[in-house]
């Protein structure tokens, strides 16, 4: 379970399901993780879903007024709302209250609020959204960015995601000397439009990346990367379409699987087969993605997040507390590593 006694800041408003799920699932955690969580937002729509024997010391409210309204602009939403619960939030990682911070709520007021928050790392100048996905070799994952954090990117940037994804795929993924590929229309140096094509040559030439090419669309499930760089506007309609693609796979089970006596009994055969399978698709499981690049720890639920996902948000971000991510990137001397 890693160490307990870890903090983490909750914008409980953010989210189509806020607070309800929200706290249901912080609480889940609180009770199976050990961690404690930072509630911020509303006091009153926050007590109302709270249970009278909740542990006062494991579960703190804090206060904020209003969250950022997903059609609002990022930028100027966090800046006319400074006690938005997005803000509050990440100022108590940044004052050192709280060790990461989640949000089901506006991703990219959430990165904005991120940025002017806790600023970005030295050498990075965009920070990216690192999604997990699971592959076809089994307990293998890769991991892709940018995933919706940058829907344009120079070549520099995909370079610095690179770095970005081996540090975390390393230290987080436990993999000794991550392969990584750059998402490309072909295997081919050449193939791809002009800011492909350059970051290809860019990648090959930084030594401290395990550059091994370009990765079709095929190849990004297939098990032989450990991380895939892409710009913000592909990776966000892959990751949608892998969790479609999840969802899909789980409802055709459910209905293939025999009706009656002779499926219960099937199903209670293949019950930690198919919580297996579950575990590998669903991407509820995940939770959310770490926003990587940024000088906190920083997870980006999605917007429909239940219970579940808000549990493995929380799990996701406890994970990269315990493993001190945020430290080892800073040790990977990114100044030096990226070519600015």
């Amino acid at each position: 379970m890693g160490s307990t006694g870890v903090r983490i800041a909750i914008d409980a408003m953010g989210g189509d399901n806020a607070p309800g799920e929200i706290v249901a699932g912080a609480l889940r955690a609180v009770e199976e993780l050990g961690v404690k969580v930072l509630l911020v937002g509303s006091p009153e729509d926050i007590e109302r879903t709270l249970p009278p024997s909740i542990k006062s010391e494991q579960v703190e409210i804090v206060p904020a007024e209003g969250a950022i309204a997903m059609d609002e602009e990022p930028l100027s939403g966090i800046r006319r709302k400074p006690k938005a619960s997005i803000n509050v939030a990440m100022s108590l990682v940044k004052k050192g209250q709280a060790d990461a911070v989640i949000s089901a709520g506006h991703s990219g007021a959430a990165m904005a609020a991120a940025l002017l928050r806790l600023g970005r790392l030295p050498g990075i100048e965009r920070p990216a959204i690192g999604a997990v996905f699971p592959t076809m070799v089994a307990s293998k994952q890769v991991l892709v960015l940018d995933v919706g954090a940058n829907v344009d990117c120079r070549p520099k940037f995909l370079e610095q995601f690179a770095i970005l994804g081996s540090a975390y795929s390393q230290y987080v993924l436990g993999v000794a000397e991550p392969k990584v590929g750059l998402l490309n229309i072909g295997e081919e140096e050449c193939k791809g439009n002009d800011v492909a094509i350059r970051a290809h040559q860019m990648i090959t030439e930084n030594p401290y990346i395990s550059f091994v090419g370009n990765a079709e669309g095929r190849d990004v499930l297939s098990g032989d990367f450990d991380v895939i760089v892409c710009d913000g506007f592909v990776g966000n309609i892959l990751l949608k379409f892998a969790e479609a693609v999840g969802e899909i796979m789980l409802q055709i089970i459910r209905e293939e699987l025999p009706q009656g006596l002779r499926g219960q009994l099937g199903c209670s055969i293949l019950k930690p087969n198919l919580k297996r399978i579950k575990q590998r698709v669903d991407h509820a499981e995940h939770g959310g993605a770490l926003l990587l690049g940024v000088n906190g720890i920083c997870v980006i639920g999605h917007g429909s997040s239940q219970a579940p996902s808000i549990f493995g948000a929380i799990r996701l971000a406890k994970e990269a507390v315990d493993n001190q991510v945020l430290e080892r990137i800073h040790s990977q001397n990114l100044n030096e590593k990226s070519i600015l």
